[in-house]
């Protein structure tokens, strides 16, 4: 029987020889506007702003063509993907689900994606439009109360814009679920509703999770599933004996060993179990433990992390290179970063702090290839709500000895940076799924602070990378990779 998120057989097998063609699944009826409002696929009135940003939007026409659609042919039914956010009303999750509606009723430009620049032109990508949204969560709300939120303490979402998009906000409120809670720490449980998620079994959490995905899969006539972890930061998870094979990790859960999981290792092992692709953009350890990691390996679904590359950390990745480049030798990089909003709140907690600051600290002696005094400062700030600001001082020694210094100032929105990231990634990890791609997804690592399974931190390097993986993408050979095999899925999947 086919499970959740079908995807693409490798084209060879270990001896090197074809496998036999699957039957291909019959295309599911389904409207073009992915199950939102507005079925006859028209567009409202574009809105007049004061601001540059949306006189500049009004340039493009309704439903603009962003990236080429996956149609075979003008009979042929669009491919219609779910996108589940574990975290779904958060700031970041709710500025992407606006955008991505917005976007897709021509009502904003595609700033930020990757995936709408010429770079990615030939290249497969699921149109923005054919996204449906869903999640879990762990406290009361839903898209448009958030959007409202966010309106009024950052005004990053215009109330035309969000005024616009509510029939659609309300429409995804739907399929968002109770998200799970367990050993979630003291912080993240001060933000969430009191109820019985804490209390139940790992299990049940585990096993509530998967139906929730399945159902939205099952209800929307989803052709795949792309998940992404948006939740809070997580306290570091300590390693123990039960994270290093599946079978371990089971028997914990089985047992109702709370302290082996957080949130994450829960909603990670959910979307392994299912088979479905998994972006992990926060640094919390308890997702990509070795047992989860096997239990992706043997139902063949892409996956990569961790924690999204935004803001400072983006800076020090492009210009640590150049004092490489130019044989300056780095001796101290101090950063100090202050934000607002509950991000800011659940880092003002030193056990949730220590996850991100690692994350943040540990690319520089990558880069330089040297051992250098290197801190990252982080502080909670109520009043600056998403807004963040960093302050970097870097103090370096060049012809002679001699030493300089120099600073940046980067002030920046959290969630604007980061939410076309996400719907880039969501689109590169659902054509690696489509293509039969399994394991890290490498060429993702320029979105990452700490990358899966690589070395290479350098921006420069980390982007051609990206590039040469895009170039494949638009090679005959690389689509006909998953051609016939559709159907393909792990027998050892359950």
């Amino acid at each position: 029987m086919l499970g959740l998120g079908a995807r693409a057989k490798p084209n060879r097998s270990a001896n090197g020889d074809d496998p036999e063609s699957d039957q291909q699944q019959n295309p599911v009826q389904a409207c073009h506007n992915g199950g939102y409002p507005d079925p006859n696929g028209t567009c409202p009135r574009p809105f007049r702003h004061q601001t540059y940003y949306f006189r500049a939007a009004l340039r493009y026409p309704p439903r603009p063509n962003l990236a080429p659609t996956n149609h075979t042919s003008s009979s042929a039914k669009p491919r219609r993907v779910g996108v589940w956010l574990f975290g779904a009303y958060g700031g970041l999750a709710t500025t992407l689900v606006v955008g991505a509606r917005a976007i897709a009723r021509g009502l904003a430009a595609p700033h930020g994606l990757l995936t709408s620049t010429s770079s990615a032109e030939g290249v497969d990508f699921i149109a923005i439009d054919s996204l449906v949204f869903g999640g879990h969560e762990v406290r009361t709300s839903d898209f448009l109360s958030s959007a409202r939120e966010i309106l009024a303490a950052n005004g990053t979402l215009p109330k035309e814009l969000v005024d616009q998009v509510a029939a659609d906000l309300r429409t995804m409120s739907k399929n968002v679920a109770r998200g799970a809670l367990p050993n979630a720490g003291r912080t993240i449980l001060s933000i969430a509703d009191k109820g019985r998620s804490e209390r139940e079994p790992l299990q049940a959490q585990l096993d509530r999770v998967k139906r929730d995905i399945r159902a939205f899969q099952k209800r929307l006539r989803l052709d795949q599933v792309v998940c992404v972890n948006l939740t809070s930061t997580e306290p570091q998870l300590k390693p123990q004996a039960a994270h290093r094979t599946l079978a371990g990790l089971k028997k914990a859960i089985a047992r109702n060993a709370v302290k082996a999981v957080r949130p994450s290792t829960i909603y990670a092992l959910a979307a392994a179990d299912l088979g479905l692709p998994f972006i992990h953009f926060t640094p919390s350890n308890s997702v990509f433990l070795p047992a989860v990691r096997e239990r992706f390996a043997e139902t063949g679904a892409p996956y990569m992390g961790c924690d999204g590359k935004t803001g400072e950390t983006l800076v020090k990745s492009a210009l640590a290179p150049m004092f490489k480049y130019r044989n300056l030798r780095v001796l101290s990089w101090q950063g100090y970063n202050i934000l607002g909003d509950r991000d800011g709140r659940v880092l003002s907690d030193d056990e949730n702090k220590r996850s991100k600051v690692q994350s943040k600290d540990a690319l520089l002696p990558q880069i330089l290839g040297y051992p250098l005094h290197s801190h990252v400062g982080i502080d909670y700030v109520p009043s600056l709500h998403d807004h963040k600001t960093a302050w970097d001082f870097i103090h370096f020694e060049g012809f002679l000895g001699h030493r300089m210094v120099m600073q940046f100032i980067w002030q920046g929105c959290d969630a604007i940076l980061a939410a076309p990231l996400v719907l880039d990634m969501v689109r590169c990890a659902e054509l690696a799924a489509r293509r039969g791609e399994i394991g890290p997804m490498s060429q993702l690592a320029c979105y990452f602070k700490q990358p899966l399974d690589t070395t290479e931190h350098d921006l420069h390097q980390q982007w051609q990378q990206f590039r040469a993986w895009l170039d494949r993408q638009k090679t005959p050979a690389a689509a006909s990779t998953a051609t016939g095999k559709r159907n393909w899925r792990s027998t050892r999947r359950r």
